[in-house]
């Protein structure tokens, strides 16, 4: 198939690779980016395979917590401007405040709120404010202590980032810095058995193929997988991260010190995994310009 220059681009964009490389990579794997990223970082060329985390969406995420039940839902608008307008601001912490006692997104939208269901207040929000909104997710979670944080907030308990943390024991204080370091970090699960099989595989065997490009003996190989994927976990999971408050412990002997156990976490971030429509606005005022 044709690799065109924006595909070239985009996996540049997200490794760091050359050109000529990226080329390869995609012509390699038939233009599959996900592939094309893992035959990379096998080759030792991905400098950084990172998502791209260009996003349509924009909005707020909002956290409300009552006793030992928490829950952060996501509102999206079009624009940034929205979601400092005052009026959205208040119709997103409202439909948090009704979300504490609901169950799910579904029972959320019909939740009553100001007379209305919530879903019929966001579609009257969008007649007066003029641009599209959408609730998009909600999380609820449980503890004995559950303790919330937003990072960059714009207004009371709403942000771009939304943080609730679920302790049994420890104190508020602790949990506030586990959340600060959630929102930093954004782990992929809360310990290894909470990881996707289906993502720890993939990384095993991107090891497997970058350990056997270095030509050493099966035996070798072995020894540096284990190593190299203990690395990972330690990465990837909540538990096993060196804490931001104090690099020398992980987050799990952080805890242990606190008298504390992270039961889990729930972390939104405003327009997570949806791509955003690229414009070119140099092309658009050309073609209003010829019309």
């Amino acid at each position: 198939m044709a690799i065109t220059a924006a595909q070239v681009k985009e996996l540049r964009d997200t490794t760091g690779a050359g050109m000529m490389d990226a080329k390869k990579a995609l012509t390699e794997t038939d233009g599959d980016m996900e592939a094309a990223v893992d035959w990379l970082r096998t080759k030792g060329l991905a400098k950084a395979a990172k998502k791209s985390g260009r996003t349509a969406a924009e909005g707020l995420v909002a956290v409300n917590v009552e006793g030992g039940k928490g829950v952060a839902v996501e509102v999206n608008a079009e624009t940034d401007f929205v979601a400092k307008n005052a009026d959205f601001q208040d119709m997103v912490g409202k439909i948090a405040g009704v979300a504490i006692g609901t169950s799910d997104i579904d029972a959320l939208k019909a939740a009553a709120l100001d007379g209305k269901t919530v879903e019929e207040v966001i579609t009257a929000k969008i007649a007066t404010i003029g641009e599209n909104m959408s609730l998009r997710r909600m999380a609820t979670i449980e503890g004995d202590t559950v303790v919330s944080y937003v990072h960059n907030a714009m207004a009371d308990g709403m942000g771009k980032i939304g943080v609730l943390v679920a302790l049994k024991g420890g104190d508020e204080a602790f949990g506030r810095q586990v959340a600060m370091h959630i929102a930093a970090t954004n782990p992929a699960a809360l310990n290894e058995a909470e990881l996707d099989p289906a993502v720890v595989e993939k990384e095993r065997q991107v090891q497997i193929d970058i350990a056997r490009e270095s030509g050493k003996p099966e035996e070798v190989i072995e020894k540096m997988i284990v190593g190299r994927m203990k690395k990972f976990m330690a990465e990837v999971t909540l538990l096993g991260q060196q804490f931001v408050i104090n690099p020398d412990l992980t987050v799990e002997a952080a805890a242990k010190e606190a008298g504390a156990e992270v039961l889990g976490y729930v972390r939104l971030e405003v327009g997570e995994g949806i791509e955003k429509k690229e414009e070119d606005f140099a092309a658009e005022v050309a073609k209003v310009a010829q019309g």
